[in-house]
């Protein structure tokens, strides 16, 4: 019957996509399906490259490797579940990767160290479909335009200023007309422990 035994083991080892410096042992720090093609997506984060396993043919592996930008760890799917929105966190980037045609779009600067855990979409009331990522680094929640149609496709169209640093996650509801942040790691423990509520129908009013 199925068993917990790996199929097929194979290395993360490689060079890092700035200084092409070897790291013998680079960590895995997501992995998520894609919905295009039977790949795994694979955030390699002192590397700082992405790796699209096909996992059709073990006996005959295919796997992609996008360079994008080091310390990358978790992220999300926008809302048509072809772009992966993934966080390089002391590059201070989102990595904007194509699932469909298997490519780097775009890496967009953002607050200091993004951490979205899956992130957040929503229609924003002025630019439409955004992601959000919240930050470790700082008090900023970017909105990213996510319509592929719009000129502003891929850039930060708003920020919002939330109650303090030190946030892990954000998230909404599509039936609900609110963002949720924490900021368990804020030093303040009011911050710490309480949760920023945004009404996304409104987001300039904070």
């Amino acid at each position: 019957g199925d068993t917990l035994k790996p199929r097929k083991i194979v290395s993360t080892r490689g060079l890092t996509v700035d200084t092409s410096e070897y790291h013998p042992e680079p960590r895995v720090a997501a992995i998520v399906a894609s919905h295009e093609h039977p790949e795994f997506i694979v955030n390699v984060k002192e590397t700082g490259k992405v790796k699209l396993v096909d996992f059709s043919d073990l006996n005959n592996l295919k796997i992609t490797t996008i360079d994008a930008a080091l310390f990358l760890h978790d992220g999300g799917w926008e809302k048509t579940r072809r772009y992966f929105m993934s966080a390089a966190n002391k590059s201070n980037q989102i990595a904007v990767i194509d699932s469909h045609d298997r490519r780097l779009v775009k890496l967009v600067d953002v607050g200091k160290i993004p951490h979205p855990g899956r992130g957040a979409n929503f229609e924003d009331p002025e630019f439409g479909a955004v992601w959000a990522t919240s930050h470790l680094g700082d008090a900023s929640i970017s909105l990213i335009s996510t319509d592929v149609n719009s000129d502003k496709a891929w850039q930060v169209v708003r920020v919002l200023n939330g109650q303090g640093g030190g946030s892990l996650f954000l998230k909404t509801h599509p039936k609900s007309s609110n963002l949720w942040v924490d900021t368990p790691l804020n030093p303040d423990p009011e911050i710490s422990q309480s949760v920023a509520v945004f009404d996304i129908n409104q987001p300039d009013k904070g």
